[in-house]
């Protein structure tokens, strides 16, 4: 794997990894469902969006935890692609997300060459970097929960990364993904993965989904990481 060399010079850094394209079998507990989605190649930070990052691109610091190197957590959906868009304008690229003040309508740019969250199939997918189990390795030695995070986030790239050299995908802070979970029930609710720093170990699995109101819901073991098109 390789990442996407980003100028010493430029006012904000993401460390991308290269993901390559494959497929991914995805399942749904509650619905007793199983589907196959295609992976095309992409980028995806090596790391969660820090608050430090954070703070560089939008002047706020929502969290309820302290620590340029901590990820950074109780923010809603919608912020995090707000911040997705601030960061694609600051590197001059094209942003993902055109939305419409004061509602939750957002419409998504597939060719545009800015910074979006991840779909949850390659967010799954590359979690599990080619490995077939529910982690990608001992639960303790890549991820902080309940039993190791003393009570809060942790700084990321401690743990030991996935084989393709993304770090915290488990543990630490859930992270908010592209895609709506079932509009037919629960409207416009976003889909979450990863579990955080609070859960139990069965929290802390590759393929765990969660969901929850776009706007309205932030809490603080919940964030994300960005990922870009591969064009």
């Amino acid at each position: 794997m390789s990442s996407l060399g980003i100028l010493p010079s430029a006012p904000t850094a993401v460390q991308l990894v290269a993901i390559p394209g494959g497929e991914i079998m995805l399942r749904d507990d509650r619905l007793k469902q199983q589907w196959r989605v295609e992976i095309a190649p992409f980028w995806l930070a090596r790391f969660p969006v820090t608050q430090g990052l954070y703070r560089a691109v939008t002047g706020e610091s929502p969290s309820s935890f302290s620590g340029d190197e901590h990820p950074v957590e109780s923010v809603s959906w919608q912020q995090a692609v707000q911040f997705c868009n601030q960061l694609s304008r600051t590197e001059g690229l094209q942003p993902c997300y055109e939305m419409a003040a004061g509602t939750e309508t957002i419409c998504f740019a597939p060719g545009a060459n800015g910074y979006r969250l991840p779909t949850e199939a390659e967010w799954e997918y590359a979690c599990k970097a080619g490995s077939t189990g529910s982690r990608y390795g001992e639960l303790a030695a890549i991820a902080w929960y309940k039993d190791n995070a003393d009570g809060q986030t942790q700084p990321v790239g401690r743990k030991q990364p996935n084989a393709w050299g993304l770090h915290d995908m488990l543990g630490n802070v859930w992270e908010w993904c592209s895609d709506i979970y079932d509009a037919s029930v629960y409207g416009s609710y976003r889909i979450m993965r990863g579990g955080g720093w609070s859960d139990e170990p069965r929290g802390c699995l590759a393929t765990n989904r969660r969901r929850s109101h776009p706007t309205k819901f932030a809490i603080d073991d919940l964030g994300f990481r960005v990922a870009r098109n591969l064009l």
